[in-house]
């Protein structure tokens, strides 16, 4: 099932390093568990913020150079960007709300 967040390598450059909202970068697979449980929170983040900042999905299956680029060793991993940098990252599943930190603190 893929999600409307769902993004491509050729579109992270665009719509995430050139955004000029900060990004949450979703970095998941559709075998893993935990990555599933948090899925409906960023689907509801996705929504929360919406034109203060946005939410994107990355398959790390489909996009695995993506993955590498970010050293991204395990998922779920959460990493947010803004102005085109890396400024805030998680790993693993978290409840709603210490995922919502994340954002905030890059507003």
């Amino acid at each position: 099932m893929a999600s409307h967040l769902s993004m491509t390598t050729a579109e992270f450059d665009q719509q995430v390093l050139q955004s000029d909202v900060p990004v949450l970068v979703d970095f998941w697979a559709e075998w893993c568990g935990p990555c599933k449980a948090i899925g409906p929170s960023i689907e509801q983040l996705a929504v929360d913020y919406a034109g203060r900042a946005k939410v994107v999905k990355i398959d790390v299956d489909s996009e695995g150079d993506l993955a590498q680029r970010y050293g991204i060793m395990s998922i779920p991993a959460l990493v947010v960007f803004k102005g085109g940098k890396e400024v805030d990252r998680m790993v693993g599943a978290a409840p709603k709300p210490q995922i919502a930190a994340l954002i905030d603190r890059a507003l």
